[in-house]
């Protein structure tokens, strides 16, 4: 079984090492604006877009040419990469997996690729990375890299410099360790387990919210691009990444005791989008309680749901489990004890009451067993090709006696 992961470091270059890495990731940026804006034109004039091929001969134009000679400073397949990042976001929007390809703009997201492993080198021992046109860099060398190198990325964030080097190595079959598990996503609880266990939440962003807000206040009232305004820019940048690192940190620690106990994981398929999206409406027709929504919509995005899911699904595969996504509809309202299915069952956020046969429990907890439940049975009939079964509530067979039926 071949296994590709990942290890990111924090770089530790010199300062011409520095302005050379500014200097290729803009090359990069400026390579993607004008590939796209050359495919818009076209488009514009009813012709059919440039494939990768073409735009690479483009490339060569724009390297030779007398209007942009320093894209020759830069290396060469950092910026072909970028023509392959174009052509992926193209495919992406005519798939309806994305929207279409935006502009990019400085200072966000500025990153280049090598894709050639062999032009590059690894000093695990010395802790440092050799890339072609910028030599020895150092790293913070945390963890041992293992397997073939294939990639490098060098990204940047907050001011600092990342190096990502993937990998690609050969482990033997794994064997999941550990049963069943459903989960239910919450705001007061993070994660509630089937098992009556859970997950109290960090909520990062809120623990930063009265610092992040005065320095952004702050920020407002400098001169746009003057010295000041970059102090007041660099303070927000810090107390956003501190933000994120600290909730990647929490989603990381909590998918892997997770997925190291359990060898299938049952989650709730949430469209976190359509459940953040905004409550305001328009000026036609605004909406109601949009203080209250924007608050939840705050809680929502602060707890990273969809992030948490991927983390769970990469680690279970990993160890050779199992993640079953099931429809959330009526989970916190299906009785697990005698299947009745009713908005009364749940007169509270936190405590369900069957009205038929008095079972009593947490709301989050009833929830966690139902997705169970619906995970064993969309598993069993993905096993044995069956179709489908419906959601919980649905159909009596969700409340325990287990069956596929269309």
């Amino acid at each position: 079984m071949q296994r590709f992961q990942a290890f990111k470091f924090e770089l530790r270059p010199n300062g011409q090492q520095q302005r050379q890495m500014r200097r290729f990731a803009g090359s990069c940026r400026f390579v993607f604006n004008k590939a796209l804006a050359l495919q818009k034109e076209r488009f514009e004039r009813g012709e059919k877009k440039l494939g990768y091929a073409a735009l690479c001969k483009e490339l060569t134009g724009w390297r030779n040419g007398p209007e942009t000679p320093w894209l020759a400073d830069a290396p060469i397949h950092p910026l072909q990469q970028t023509l392959k990042d174009l052509e992926r976001a193209y495919s992406n929007f005519f798939a309806k997996r994305a929207d279409f390809p935006r502009f990019k703009k400085k200072g966000q997201g500025d990153s280049f690729r090598y894709p050639d492993p062999k032009q590059a080198k690894l000093d695990q021992d010395n802790g440092r990375v050799f890339l072609p046109k910028l030599g020895w860099l150092r790293y913070r060398n945390s963890r041992g890299v293992l397997g073939t190198v294939k990639n490098i990325t060098v990204s940047a964030s907050c001011g600092k410099w990342f190096v990502s080097i993937q990998t690609s190595r050969e482990v033997s079959q794994p064997v999941p360790s550990g049963d069943a598990v459903g989960i239910d996503m919450g705001i007061a609880r993070f994660a509630t387990l089937s098992d009556g266990s859970f997950v109290a939440p960090l909520s990062s962003f809120r623990r930063h919210e009265t610092r992040l807000r005065r320095y952004q206040r702050a920020l407002s009232r400098k001169v746009k691009f003057s010295s000041n305004w970059n102090k007041a820019k660099a303070r927000v940048q810090r107390i956003h990444s501190r933000i994120g690192n600290a909730r990647r940190d929490f989603l990381h620690k909590t998918s892997t005791a997770i997925s190291q106990n359990h060898a299938m994981v049952c989650i709730e398929d949430l469209a976190v989008r359509n459940m953040a999206r905004s409550a305001a409406g328009t000026l036609d027709a605004p909406g109601r309680n949009v203080r209250a929504k924007s608050g939840l919509n705050k809680s929502i995005l602060d707890q990273g749901w969809f992030e948490f899911r991927r983390q769970l699904d990469y680690k279970l595969a990993w160890r050779g489990g199992w993640l079953v996504a099931v429809p959330p509809q009526y989970t916190s309202r299906t009785c697990p004890c005698c299947g009745h299915v009713s908005a009364e069952n749940r007169k509270t956020q936190a405590q369900f009451l069957c009205v038929v046969c008095g079972f009593e429990e947490n709301a989050d907890v009833v929830g966690a067993i139902n997705v169970l439940r619906a995970g064993h049975a969309r598993f069993a009939c993905e096993v044995s090709g069956a179709a489908m079964p419906p959601a919980a509530g649905t159909h009596r067979s969700d409340s325990g006696s287990a069956g596929c039926r269309a």
